[in-house]
This record gives C-alpha cells, structure tokens and sequence, in this order.
C-alpha cells in the first residue's frame, strides 16, 4: 500500500467526519490504536470518529481510491489484538455512532448503532421490561459493533447462547464501501445465503458493522447465585451434571483457588472461610415457591457425594451481585501481571481431560509461571491465564508463552476444541489457526475476504 504522510491523511479524511472527529495527537493515537492486548505497540497514522453510516462509506470509499488501510475500534477491551494499529493504519472509531435508534415492542427488537455500549443495551431493555443476556465483565465499556465482530459469549452462554443469537439484522460497510441492509429483524427469511452471519465473528475483516437489530428476551425473575467450593474437576463435572438435570441454568462459571486468591487480595470478601481446589458459581431462577427446596436437596446431594466442600446461597439481590464479583473481577485483578491469555473450548465431555493435560503440560516445561484458571464451563469454555514472572521482560514472557501455546493447541486440536471460543483470533492467535480450521475451511475464508475486500484494506494481517 503507498505511503502517506500524516497531514496528506488529514487533508483527504478531516473533511468525511464532523469537525472535531479527525484525531491526530499521540494521545489519541495511543488510546484509539490498541486494545486490551499487552503486546504489540499501537502506531496509527490517524483517528477518525463518524457518526453516521454515510460517513463510514465515504471514509471506506476514499481508503479504496488511496490504497489505505482500516482498523475499526469499539470499546478496546479485546484480548486478541483485533483492534490494534500497529502498521500506520487508520483506525475507525466508532464510539460517536452510540445511538439507539428504535424499539419494536411487538417483535422485542431494538435497533441501534455500533457504539452502543453493552451496558447502556442492558439498561435499556430493562426500560422495557425486557433483558439482552449477553453479559461479561467488560459489558460497561464494550460496544455492540465488537461484540458482533468477535461473537461474543460470557457468562450466560449455557441459557441464552452467543451473540449470534441475538443479531437478527445488521448494517455493514463492505471492503468496497458498499452498504449492506442484512436480513432486516425478520425472524424467518429462507432466501438463500444469510451473509448476516459471515459479518458476526468478521473481526472487521470483510467490512464494518455500523448499525445492528437486536433481539431482546423477557426479563429472568429472581436470579440467586450458589458459589461451591469443590475439590477437583471430577467433582465439577459431577456438580455441573446433577444441577443441570434437575433445573434450567442461567449460568454456571469455575475458577481456581489461585484465581479467587487474587481477586480476595483486591478486598473483595471471601464466601467461606474453607479453601478448595476450584469452586463453582452457579445462577438460576427463583421459578417457584419450592425452587430453594430444590436447590437445597441438590447441595445435600454434592456434599454426600464427596463433590462439595462447602457453600453459600445468596440471599437478596445484592448479596448475589457480591458473589459475582468473585468470578467477575478476576481479569481486573491479574492484569497488572501482564497476563497471556489463552481462551479455549471443547465439548462439555472433553473439559475435564483436556484442562488435566494442558495444565500438566504447563507445570511441567514452566513450574515458575503461575496459571489461573477460570472460565464459562458450562459451555466448555475455559481461559488459560498464565501470569509474568517479574524477572522476565514482556518480550521474552511473550516468547515463552508461544512454546506454551503451540502444547495447548496441540492439545485442542486433539480434543477438536477452538483455539479461540469467544475473544476473536485478531494478531495473537492467526498463527494458530489450524489447529482449529482445516486448510480448506481457511482457503474458503481468504476466498471470501477477497470478495467483500478485494484491496485487502479491511483490518489488515487480522485473522487470516
């Protein structure tokens, strides 16, 4: 691609967004050009904020006739590096298109821009009387746009599903700048290919989200957490397979001792003064006057089992929300470790032996690296964090995790699990792709690309 100075750039994009939306500062660049990824440099040429559609075609449009690259950006909270600038890109933000734009109460859909942050989604449909149920812990900064480009989960995947469940339309910018009205909210459309769903989980690839429709449920009635502790993941296989069997879940998360370790020393209380190996969180709703009886009989059942060491049930709503902090604040409190990420998945049958041999794999070749391990389990989604020594350099740290990650996807593929279940591949995971993508399925993927970004200028080097 040619080469522009910054103030060529200027000259040809400042005009395309509103005055003020053309961002070229070195603290601008910094904060637009990266996202949560530790570990790469953000060097973007410049920032632009549009506020409409119209303003991201015309921006696509004149990138195709200088040869120049696109990076979209949303809340920044990825941790694959999608979102990173590092090649002198242009990085498209999109936090100015932070509009909901309609609400259909009869079909319980809401339409809104791409910046929309999840958290004000939330809100909103509680306004309704309605819920949207895909949550996770960035869910006050993340944007809507990002979650459609990376399908993402969290912890409510094993009642509700991933976002794709909830796109039933979208409005796309393609590589060309052409303007794509996708499936438009209809519930059922049998017209042939649904290109909606190529654009969910695109990572900005093929072109950008700028507006989305999405599908809201009824609002889930008195939700209580039970946190276990439990001894090995026998027992929280056994847990997850008696619970499961008797009730509806609405989620149901693990964590190592080691995680709530450092959650406790960021002042957040511990559930009972027993220590266990792993513990279980586990969300449902109050249905019935007998729920709690249910519930209880359960727990009596783990605990004469030998698959339960100790437990609390919230008893309000706030006491729920404490305990969710134990598993929600996890990431806040090991990042300052500079951790590398691993975000892996299998079937629900295959967790077990699969988490046992990683985990050997990395006791063995590392016993300094100190591994947390926490994750949605109820889906079979785990994350693999392994924590920097303060005696390595980030660059070496990075180096040696690479020899870490070539076992545990080694190790995926074996069990035909995801190298990446719902943080998107971006930088840090294309190398890896294979191990979850045959070589055919990754020859169709470049096939497409070229067809919806034939300049190739779409989140270049991301994914494939």
């Amino acid at each position: 691609m040619p080469e522009f100075s910054q103030s060529e750039l200027i000259q040809a994009f400042s005009s395309l967004v509103d005055e003020g939306k053309c961002l070229s500062d070195a603290d601008s660049l910094e904060t637009y050009g990266c996202d949560w990824t530790r570990f790469y440099t953000p060097a973007p040429s410049l920032v632009l904020l549009p506020k409409t559609t119209e303003q991201v075609q015309a921006i696509v449009k004149k990138a195709n006739e200088l040869d120049t690259a696109l990076v979209p950006s949303g809340g920044r909270t990825g941790l694959s590096g999608g979102a990173v600038a590092k090649n002198g890109e242009i990085v498209i933000a999109l936090d100015a298109m932070n509009q909901i734009l309609d609400f259909d109460a009869a079909s319980r859909t809401v339409s809104c821009q791409a910046g929309v942050v999840t958290e004000q989604l939330q809100h909103y449909a509680q306004e309704q009387d309605l819920f949207y149920p895909v949550d996770f812990a960035s869910s006050g900064s993340s944007q809507i746009g990002g979650n459609i480009a990376t399908n993402a989960g969290g912890i409510k995947v094993i009642r509700y599903g991933m976002t794709r469940q909830w796109v039933s339309g979208l409005t796309v910018v393609t590589g060309t700048g052409e303007v794509l009205e996708l499936n438009n909210g209809l519930m059922k459309n049998a017209t042939g290919y649904d290109l909606r769903h190529l654009f969910i989980g695109s990572e900005g690839t093929l072109g950008f989200i700028t507006e989305a429709k999405i599908q809201l449920a009824r609002q889930p009635s008195d939700l209580s957490v039970l946190v276990l502790g439990v001894p090995d993941f026998d027992a929280i296989m056994n847990v997850l397979k008696t619970f499961q069997k008797a009730m509806d879940l609405t989620a149901f998360e693990f964590f190592s001792h080691v995680a709530m370790q450092h959650v406790l020393d960021h002042g957040v209380p511990a559930p009972f003064d027993t220590q266990s190996a792993f513990y279980t969180l586990i969300e449902y709703e109050n249905i019935s006057d007998h729920t709690l009886d249910e519930v209880m009989a359960l727990f009596e059942t783990c605990m004469e089992e030998g698959w339960v060491e100790d437990g609390v049930i919230s008893q309000n709503e706030t006491q729920a929300q404490n305990l969710w902090q134990l598993r929600e604040r996890i990431s806040e409190s090991i990042t300052p470790y500079t951790p590398y990420k691993n975000d892996i998945s299998t079937t629900i049958g295959h967790v077990k032996s699969m988490v046992e041999e990683i985990d050997a794999q990395v006791n063995e070749h590392y016993p300094e690296f100190e591994i947390v391990w926490f994750g949605h389990i109820g889906d079979g989604n785990m994350h693999l964090n392994i924590l920097k020594p303060e005696s390595l350099s980030t660059e070496d740290f990075k180096a040696r995790c690479e020899n870490v990650s070539e076992w545990v996807y080694a190790t995926v593929e074996k069990y035909q699990g995801s190298i990446s279940a719902e943080h998107g591949v971006g930088l840090l995971k294309k190398e890896y792709l294979q191990y979850s993508r045959s070589e055919a399925e990754i020859q169709l993927m470049r096939q497409i690309k070229q067809v919806f970004d034939p300049k190739g200028i779409m989140n270049p080097g991301k994914v494939i």
